[in-house]
């Protein structure tokens, strides 16, 4: 697999359309003139945790609304669990619990309440396991003590994590989450983390939106990188890290000289990370070992040496130009 800044991953390339949880093929979505979404070819594998990123206006929110039925296509097509959208919208949607832009409910009914009322809305839903069902979701996402407050008590991140429970009442093959951890403080944002390993572990396929990158690499095995509506990189997240540029870090005393001998080895160094730091993208053609030995040779004195493997955030910033928040 390839990673470029122009171009995303062919789906095909690597992987069969019967692993596909979801696949678009030139997906588009076009506002007046403004192409909000611009012939994406998102391929997301069963089983996967995959974390949808860009920053805000990029057309995340746009895709996942199209791919749920809420909002239609302009072009291309939208394959969810093998069958086409939103043709088979009927038979797709049971199999997929969704949170997409912030959860709504009845304010003066509590979360139990507000649960039991969706639950009984779903043609597909078995009443008799109604009660049980309500109770598990509200446990799994930490609101039992709450299960009888009113909605409208409910701090933000107590909506977000009954939004949760909602999205969890049945079994589902599929879990759409759109920025999962939002309003949670610390603890709720290690539990929600802990709870979409438990479905992935489970078998669930769950594709999150998230600026967070720490989110992102925590818990998703695969990634997609949107930027101005279209699908920059998409594939594993091992992958993607690795395409992203690796540096060499030197600290010294001896910073002239040590400018001198990576500027000879054909690097561009710069001061970063404190005052005796110099850092310098590192080509695979340069081998560290080789620029620790030059340095030696030429008296620097070296007091640290770092090779950074490519990250998520820096792939990010080369492929949209933009910053990334790092933490919640």
């Amino acid at each position: 697999m390839s990673v470029t800044a122009t171009t995303a991953v062919d789906p095909a390339e690597s992987t069969a359309d019967t692993d596909l949880a979801i696949r678009t093929t030139g997906l588009q979505k076009v506002f007046r003139k403004q192409r909000a979404v611009d012939g994406i070819d998102l391929a997301v594998p069963r089983g996967a945790v995959f974390g949808f990123l860009g920053p805000n206006g990029s057309g995340k929110t746009t895709t996942i609304r199209m791919l749920l039925g809420l909002s239609s296509a302009t072009g291309g097509s939208i394959e969810v669990l093998g069958e086409p959208m939103p043709k088979s919208l009927h038979s797709v949607l049971p199999r997929v619990g969704a949170l997409v832009e912030g959860p709504a409910f009845y304010p003066y009914l509590s979360g139990r309440a507000n649960l039991s009322r969706f639950d009984a809305a779903d043609p597909t839903s078995d009443p008799r396991t109604r009660k049980t069902r309500v109770a598990e979701a509200l446990d799994r996402v930490g609101l039992s003590h709450a299960a009888d407050k009113k909605a409208h008590a409910y701090s933000l991140g107590m909506k977000q994590r009954l939004g949760l429970a909602n999205a969890m009442l049945s079994p589902r093959e599929l879990l759409v989450l759109d920025e999962p951890t939002n309003g949670l403080d610390p603890q709720g944002t290690r539990e929600v983390r802990s709870l979409i390993r438990s479905l992935a572990d489970d078998g669930t396929t769950v594709f999150v939106s998230s600026h967070l990158l720490a989110e992102i690499e925590q818990v998703c095995t695969h990634a997609g990188v949107m930027r101005t509506g279209r699908l920059v990189a998409q594939g594993p997240l091992d992958e993607l890290r690795s395409a992203g540029a690796r540096t060499v870090t030197v600290r010294t005393p001896d910073l002239g000289q040590a400018g001198s001998v990576l500027m000879r080895l054909g690097l561009t160094p710069r001061h970063e990370g404190g005052a005796d730091a110099l850092v310098a993208d590192l080509p695979d053609s340069l081998l560290p070992e080789t620029i620790a030995t030059e340095l030696v040779r030429a008296d620097v004195r070296v007091r640290g040496f770092v090779v950074g493997g490519g990250t998520l955030e820096d792939l990010f910033v080369a492929l949209t130009g933009e910053g990334f928040d790092v933490a919640a």
